[in-house]
């Protein structure tokens, strides 16, 4: 029975047009080996899983050629013909709060590219070290700012299938390692020592809030401290995410409510 694309029948344009599945299909990648598909989000382990696909597809050979990763995102994107004849498919979720905290400790604290994108978009308006957690969520309530970068887009905007074989929870990777290698023979290679995207390695500290300049953060981060994570949020912040990634929050308390960061009683 073949699997049913998530934004088919949301257009009545050919796929080619739409452009809801067009992008989904575009972050979904080929195991090609094992006929697998892998649905690529940005922020959910993605550089691992990116890392060890690349090795798998015998593009590169081990670690030390990370730097591949980051110039071929799309190299594997699957055709319509591997969409629809795939053995195996999965994807790697994650709690909205933690997604948002993660991607802006990283990308917009340490100013990197999509923080000048959302910057530009906002036609430099802000000081810099006025992108605090509270004014990022902020802008977010703009349904074109939350689109505009990869980093911070609703996880269900990537998913190309209504439903799909595993979807693993990020805070379980290792267990999904495991389950991947006994289905498809697929070995998991850790890149977060290789990036350093993450805050993995670094003490987590409270004390700082959504309100915390930038700057402020990343004078902890010379120190080898990062905020932790749910500190960022006060009861606003955590109602607004809610309501503009509810699909995402809806997935995440349907299938793994034991990582949600936090569960408003009011979220629909």
């Amino acid at each position: 029975m073949a699997r049913r694309f998530r934004f088919a029948g949301d257009s009545d344009k050919s796929l080619g047009q739409n452009a809801k599945h067009a992008l989904a299909a575009a972050y979904a990648l080929s195991i090609y080996d094992a006929r697998a598909i892998y649905t690529f989000i940005p922020k959910n382990g993605c550089s691992t899983m990116r890392l060890s696909l690349a090795i798998a597809n015998g593009a590169i050979g081990g670690a030390d050629e990370i730097n591949w990763i980051h110039h071929n995102n799309f190299t594997f994107s699957a055709t319509m013909g591997e969409l629809v004849s795939a053995r195996y498919t999965f994807a790697i979720v994650r709690c909205p709060f933690a997604r948002l905290a993660s991607c802006y400790l990283d990308k917009i604290v340490g100013r990197n590219f999509p923080f000048w994108k959302l910057d530009h978009a906002m036609r430099s308006a802000l000081d810099p070290n006025a992108y605090t957690f509270r004014t990022f969520v902020d802008l977010l309530a703009d349904p074109d700012l939350r689109e505009l970068d990869e980093h911070w887009r609703p996880q269900h905007d990537f998913l190309v299938y209504d439903t799909y074989d595993d979807l693993f929870d990020l805070a379980q990777l290792r267990g999904a390692g495991e389950t991947l290698r006994q289905k498809i023979g697929f070995t998991l290679h850790d890149a977060r020592r290789h990036t350093r995207h993450g805050i993995d390695g670094l003490t987590r500290v409270d004390g700082c809030g959504p309100d915390t300049p930038p700057l402020d953060i990343l004078t902890m981060r010379t120190r080898g401290e990062v905020p932790e994570p749910a500190s960022l949020y006060d009861d606003e912040l955590v109602a607004k995410v809610a309501e503009w990634f509810a699909d995402d929050l809806r997935l995440m308390r349907a299938r793994f409510p034991q990582s949600l960061m936090f569960d408003p009683p009011d979220a629909t």
